[in-house]
């Protein structure tokens, strides 16, 4: 990828959208990240225009994604963190104005959409990346150096879980029934752990799920299952689910040497929605919520030895955008690696609907 500007100066950021993951996420991000300045933010809500403007009194505010492309000599990257149905168009549209992208997940709602996309992308020589923070949650962190450092020995079955205890609906798109809205939790916490599980084990060989409509007047999935059987032999069991009274282990990793239990969520999103912003102590996590690695015992009767939490790092994506826009690093997260994720949803769902095991 060709980097837009000369070295030193900081790459021109428009962010179309604030809402959760425009304003929680990659505002904060973006504006930590050196080599970036966050230029534009768009969003035709008055009172989201004013949040802006109260986080980032220099930043520039648009009502719609056209006045973006409209100058696009003007920027040097466009974040797409919009509703999930608009993903494809707005990132389209970027790529044609010749910006490279960043595109919160779900990129797209098949993995079709996604790689076209991605071909987009290589024809015009633009980077498009997608924000799959949650590479860089401690838990997962501190997992990927356990299995490189063969602690665990061989993975043979790799438990994750994003479970939350939300009885009553929220509302919005997120929770809307409309298909082509993108929504459930299948396709917003299961992006999640789908994509972990690839990272760490491989291509899915075959997919079965279950997806279930828990809550009074819920029109999607709030309560669903994916088991992936990847083609190294690891079984997945991965679970996302709004219903959860129990909350169970983030993580249980069993090996042929030792198994990993950490319970817990990766305290950075807590803190960005708490206004907190990256610094020194960024991420960080109190030794008391220590997973803990072993065999034989159950860690919550003592068994095993504390494993040090590595400290998350959001942080690291857009530093890692920044350095493939200046040709000095690759691109952190693929839009094909999103479409191979795209592959396993998409099976899910059918699994789901059909009950049965699908091959990919």
């Amino acid at each position: 990828m060709t980097g837009r500007k000369t070295a030193g100066t900081p790459l021109r950021v428009g962010l179309v959208g604030y809402g959760l993951a425009g304003s929680v996420f990659h505002a904060p991000l973006i504006a930590a990240t050196e080599g970036l300045t966050l230029d534009t933010v768009v969003t035709s809500n008055p009172e989201r225009q004013e949040q802006a403007r109260a986080g980032f009194p220099d930043v520039r505010l648009a009502a719609a994604p056209e006045e973006l492309f409209d100058r696009a000599d003007e920027l040097d990257l466009v974040v797409v963190a919009s509703p999930n149905k608009t993903h494809v168009p707005l990132a389209t549209a970027a790529l044609k104005a010749g910006l490279p992208v960043v595109v919160d997940k779900p990129v797209a709602g098949t993995a079709a959409e996604a790689r076209e996309l991605a071909a987009l992308a290589e024809e015009r020589g633009l980077l498009l990346s997608v924000f799959q923070n949650r590479r860089w949650d401690n838990d997962f962190l501190t997992l990927r150096k356990l299995i490189a450092e063969g602690e665990l020995g061989d993975v043979y079955r790799f438990e994750s879980r994003f479970e939350r205890w939300r009885p009553e609906l929220k509302g919005g798109w997120r929770e809307s029934g409309d298909p082509a809205e993108i929504g459930g939790l299948l396709y917003d916490l299961g992006s999640h752990v789908v994509d972990q599980a690839l990272v760490l084990f491989g291509p899915a060989a075959s997919v079965y799920a279950e997806s279930d409509v828990r809550r009074p007047g819920a029109q999607t999935d709030d309560d669903t299952f994916i088991a992936i059987t990847h083609t190294s032999g690891v079984r997945s069991h991965l679970y996302a689910s709004a219903t959860t009274a129990q909350l169970g282990p983030r993580f249980r990793v069993l090996g042929s040497k030792a198994g990993y239990v950490k319970y817990g969520l990766d305290p950075q999103e807590a803190d960005l929605k708490e206004g907190r912003r990256p610094g020194p102590d960024w991420g960080l996590e109190p030794e008391d919520l220590w997973g803990r690695v072993g065999a034989g015992e159950s860690p919550l009767t003592g068994g095993g030895r504390p494993e040090p939490t590595l400290p998350g790092d959001y942080p690291a994506y857009y530093a890692a955008v920044a350095r493939a826009l200046a040709d000095d690093g690759p691109n952190p997260v693929t839009a094909l690696e999103a479409a191979a994720a795209l592959d396993v949803l998409e099976a899910a769902r059918r699994s789901a609907h059909d009950g049965v095991a699908v091959s990919l």
